[in-house]
């Protein structure tokens, strides 16, 4: 990963670039986006974006490396009421994930690609999920949740909890044009959070 610049006018033009990838990329996708075009959107010479970042796998991991720490922190407020109100805790996690999901929808749209092809996105996918899961798994067992959860560790259950929850934003909001079902913010959130509740704290067997 190039390093941050120095300067004020640097990362200012850093800041533009991305900004610029991120209108391309979703345009695009990963295989058909170009340097040249990045470059055009931003305002900037090709020989000016190169200052910066030396292939468009660079300007996009450094896009996805952004959005991969917001993630993780708009879904990480509920700890405290885990315990005493599970479902409120889900809730408010799986908000804070799927408006920011939405919100980016379009690159969420291209980064499922370029993990499809590209073995460094597909570390970076597994990364982000397994530090959500390891974080909930914490949490789970400081607020008196068990090691085993229906039969399977907290790790797996929690994992499955959570690529549910990633194929759901997938389907219905990166790929809303062709869902066959729409379904509403609301409703998505409901739904998802009620399914991780029922799973790990409702105490109902498989």
């Amino acid at each position: 990963m190039p390093a941050k610049p120095t300067t004020k006018k640097g990362r200012e033009t850093q800041s533009a670039i991305l900004e610029a990838a991120r209108t391309v990329f979703a345009r695009d996708g990963y295989v058909e986006a170009r340097m040249i075009d990045i470059a055009t959107e931003a305002g900037l010479s090709t020989g000016g974006l190169y200052r910066y970042f030396d292939n468009k796998t660079e300007v996009f991991a450094a896009l996805i490396a952004d959005i991969h720490e917001e993630f993780y922190t708009q879904s990480g407020h509920t700890r405290p009421i885990l315990q005493t109100d599970p479902l409120a805790a889900l809730t408010e996690a799986n908000r804070g994930y799927m408006e920011y999901y939405y919100k980016h929808r379009n690159v969420m749209r291209v980064f499922i690609e370029a993990a499809a092809i590209d073995e460094r996105f597909r570390v970076i996918l597994r990364n982000m999920r397994d530090r959500h899961v390891k974080r909930f798994a914490a949490a789970y067992r400081a607020t008196g949740g068990q090691d085993v959860v229906r039969g399977v560790s907290v790790e797996v259950a929690a994992e499955a909890m959570a690529c549910m929850v990633e194929q759901c934003c997938y389907v219905w909001f990166a790929q809303e044009a062709d869902c066959n079902n729409p379904v509403s913010m609301a409703e998505a959130i409901t739904v998802t959070s009620e399914a991780w509740y029922a799973t790990m704290f409702s105490g109902l067997k498989p």
